[in-house]
């Protein structure tokens, strides 16, 4: 590496785009356009589903190789109103592994938490910093 490279910055934007592996591609663009509501954008071939999640993207898409076939990391969606989402959740029929609870306090704030799986399996959670006293 030459010193020049080595002191140029890499600018970093916003997260463009996740993918999670989904084995039932009809029954995972159900559990998030119509369970979780999130905004579902097209599906294109060989297997691909996409949804708007703020300023990212969520591509769910069949696994192409035998070691992709897993859940995926965990995905922390943020949540104005974590209380409110959970129960709209529940109601739902979404089963949380977690209620909502804080995971960190810090002066004046907490950040709250609340796990899930999503249809396929995949780790899920949603989260907020909350005011307190």
């Amino acid at each position: 590496m030459s010193s020049s490279s080595a002191a140029a910055t890499v600018t970093w934007d916003d997260l463009g785009q996740v993918a999670l592996r989904a084995q039932d591609l009809d029954r995972a663009v159900r559990f998030y356009r119509d369970v979780l509501g999130m905004p579902f954008l097209f599906q294109a071939p060989p297997g691909l589903a996409f949804f708007r999640c703020g300023s990212v993207t969520l591509m769910l898409s069949r696994p192409e190789r035998a070691e992709f076939d897993h859940p995926g990391s965990v995905l922390y969606f943020r949540v104005p109103d974590l209380d409110a989402a959970y129960a709209a959740l529940v109601g739902r029929g979404v089963r949380f592994e977690s209620e909502p609870h804080p995971v960190h306090r810090e002066p004046g704030r907490e950040l709250r938490m609340a796990l899930l799986r999503d249809s396929e399996g995949n780790p899920l959670a949603l989260m907020a910093w909350v005011p307190v006293a």
